[in-house]
């Protein structure tokens, strides 16, 4: 049986409301920030039709739009809600500026009392959740710490297959200059990259690693044909944070919890 050896037993998960199911602001919006699922904001810049952000149901795995009808899927796994990005209609194609993304703050003190030690390069914090885009591609995000020296760390999904649940799992480790204050402020934003333009990339940014902040060098270069797609979709759930260099079983909470 596998038990975790870094971090507590219970209460792994550093993220609120992961799984999405407490959205008291609304269900759909399309202003930018925290309009409907709570803790989690939809975000975007130089669009010509601002995306809608909202909640989307987990539907039982079925063919053919919520495929596979067999092996893993987060409807299988207790998710019955997600959050994301359906995209407007973008008439002037994608130009440098333009990008949408998702995104989730961390309190700082959160991330201090984790027990993480989270200056140790061989100490680690592992990311998990599932995703789904009604385009297929591979999307990137990145993390970004707020307190001390700012440094960001890229990541991508790999390639989701069309209207395709897929498991996501990042093994993040310390970085010797990452610092966060025991307050609430914000600590560290985890950001769900669905497009980010040619001001916001780099062809020589390297994934999976801590790097000197450079916000023209957030992500590699992008693929267009999500931005491009009128009424395309970008969904998240059972985004989990927990201290450790693997992914536990998604921790289920209560509306009270």
């Amino acid at each position: 049986a596998f038990i975790p050896t870094s971090g507590q037993l219970s209460h792994r998960n550093i993220i609120v409301n992961g799984a999405m199911l407490i959205n008291q602001r609304g269900s759909s919006s399309t202003n930018d920030s925290y309009r409907t699922v709570d803790r989690f904001a939809a975000w975007n810049t130089s669009v010509n039709e601002a995306p809608t952000q909202s909640t989307f149901e987990v539907s039982p795995p079925s063919s053919p739009y919520h495929l596979p009808t067999s092996g893993a899927h987060p409807y299988k796994e207790g998710f019955r809600q997600a959050f994301g990005v359906t995209n407007g209609n973008q008439t002037s194609g994608a130009q440098g500026a333009s990008r949408i993304f998702l995104s989730y703050s961390v309190e700082a003190k959160d991330l201090a009392n984790s027990g993480w030690d989270y200056t140790s390069p061989s100490s680690f914090i592992t990311l998990s959740f599932w995703v789904k885009s009604s385009v297929a591609g591979n999307f990137y995000g990145y993390l970004y710490n707020f307190d001390g020296t700012n440094l960001g760390y890229s990541y991508e999904t790999g390639n989701l297959s069309q209207f395709t649940w897929t498991k996501v799992t990042k093994t993040i480790p310390g970085h010797a200059s990452l610092q966060f204050d025991n307050n609430s402020e914000a600590g560290m934003w985890i950001v769900f990259g669905v497009y980010w333009g040619t001001n916001y990339t780099d062809a020589g940014n390297t994934l999976n690693q801590w790097a000197a902040w450079n916000s023209n060098s957030r992500t590699p270069v992008n693929a267009t044909n999500w931005y491009t797609t009128n009424d395309a979709s970008f969904q998240i759930t059972g985004v989990q944070l927990e201290v450790g260099s693997v992914s536990t079983p998604f921790e289920h909470r209560s509306f009270g919890e």
